[in-house]
């Protein structure tokens, strides 16, 4: 009699440790899943802006004087087209590290 009780116990027991674990293996999967939709398309965008910041850059070394390292700090500096930086005030050129008198001089004769 016993023994027919801790078998029916047991059997209780089992089931009803089974029965939550399953439903909850199958949320984290899907919670995994989610995130690594997140994670691809958040690289995604990330190569993205890395590339059109890496084309900006070219683009502002076809300016006259501008090179690698005075472009990427007018990149940096918030000069994202040669239009805006041709446009700039002489005091906001002068105003980014790696950008001299000579070179504001030379972009002001393109105006």
């Amino acid at each position: 009699m016993i023994s027919k009780f801790l078998s029916k116990l047991k059997s209780i027991l089992f089931k009803s440790a089974v029965t939550p674990e399953t439903p909850l293996k199958k949320e984290k999967k899907v919670a995994k899943s989610a995130k690594t939709k997140t994670k691809t398309k958040t690289k995604t965008k990330t190569k993205t802006k890395a590339v059109n910041s890496k084309k900006n850059i070219e683009t502002l070394t076809t300016l006259p004087g501008v090179g690698a390292k005075s472009a990427k700090a007018l990149y940096e500096a918030g000069f994202k087209t040669t239009k805006a930086v041709i446009a700039a005030d002489e005091k906001d050129l002068l105003a980014v590290s790696g950008v001299g008198i000579n070179l504001v001089k030379k972009l002001k004769k393109l105006k």
